[in-house]
């Protein structure tokens, strides 16, 4: 949907904006991506999306996400609320919907790579948290690529 409103001069698309929601999409498969390629992050091994949404929910609310930071994030405070965070299998897809009012640079794309070790079996669903809790961009367990980071949505005030 396209759509032209009149806005006050002071409105500012980046700063008046209440909420963002992105999605990453993971293609779980083994056979070679055709039409997605470069729109999809590509996993080869099974992955276990209930797992992943387990652990996702370590991540929802407000916390200090320097370890889901990247060292080029230019935003002030680490300290973000993140309203959901829902991973789900459709098919052969896995797919990750994040909803907060702002994120750091990368934040999602470090959340999905951490949350893609869970789904291959090399974290436990608890080391998310404890990720989280070190606040150290060390102990981050891979930043996914930024193939398959969609924008979704913004939300402004009415």
């Amino acid at each position: 949907m396209l759509d032209v409103d009149t806005v006050a001069d002071d409105w500012h698309a980046r700063f008046s904006c209440i909420g963002r929601q992105y999605e990453y999409r993971i293609a779980n498969r083994r056979e070679p991506l055709t039409l997605e390629r470069g729109h999809a992050w590509q996993v080869t091994r099974p992955l276990d999306a209930d797992a992943m949404q387990r652990a996702a929910q370590h991540l929802v609310g407000r916390h200090d996400f320097t370890t889901f930071r990247s060292v080029a994030c230019q935003a002030k405070d680490p300290v973000k609320t993140l309203d959901r965070l829902e991973v789900r299998r459709v098919a052969d897809h896995v797919l990750i919907e994040a909803e907060a009012r702002s994120f750091l640079h990368h934040q999602v794309r470090s959340m999905v790579g951490t949350l893609a070790l869970v789904g291959l079996g090399q974290w436990r669903e608890e080391q998310v948290a404890e990720a989280l809790a070190a606040r150290d961009r060390a102990a981050l367990g891979l930043n996914a690529p930024a193939e398959g980071l969609y924008f979704v949505a913004a939300k402004y005030p009415d």
